[in-house]
């Protein structure tokens, strides 16, 4: 993957990253990496801290989550939004070995140079949505289709 990334202040939140080239649609841009923990260990080490709706955790798959505050890349930085160009895709290992599966960000369609790159988060809480949890994910992507919030709608329940 040549390097097309680069990060910097973002106007949606903290850094983000941005294009220092033409991506191409379903182009791969890059890896997102940290340490591998288990969903226990990163429930141990982050029990602790207070929620803030901040995460570099990412889940890999039911055994594994990837920590990027630990050897983490760019791939961290690349913020949230509700109309994303790029999309997390999980990619599972040949060898059955959960640790060696791998995701990736790749291009959802043409992003120009200097556009930041965004995807949905996809945040699942199995507890109800608050207004304090919405406030506490509170999206600000700007686009046009911003829900406010980077939960994801619960399964099952209609709109009234």
């Amino acid at each position: 993957m040549p390097k097309k990334i680069e990060a910097r202040r973002s106007a949606i939140h903290g850094n983000g990253v941005f294009a220092t080239a033409d991506i191409a649609k379903g182009e791969r841009v890059v890896r997102y990496k940290g340490l591998l923990r288990t969903h226990e260990d990163a429930d141990r080490v982050y029990a602790d801290d207070p929620d803030t709706g901040h995460t570099f955790l990412f889940t890999l798959n039911d055994k594994y989550v990837i920590d990027a505050n630990v050897d983490g890349n760019v791939a961290r930085w690349i913020n949230h939004s509700c109309e994303p160009n790029c999309e997390a895709v999980f990619e599972e290992s040949d060898t059955g070995k959960k640790r060696k599966d791998r995701i990736y960000i790749e291009a959802m369609r043409d992003i120009a140079a200097g556009e930041e790159l965004t995807y949905n988060y996809g945040i699942v809480l199995a507890e109800p949505h608050t207004e304090k949890l919405k406030k506490l994910w509170a999206c600000r992507c700007g686009s046009p289709g911003c829900t406010g919030t980077m939960l994801q709608p619960k399964k099952g329940r209609k709109k009234a």
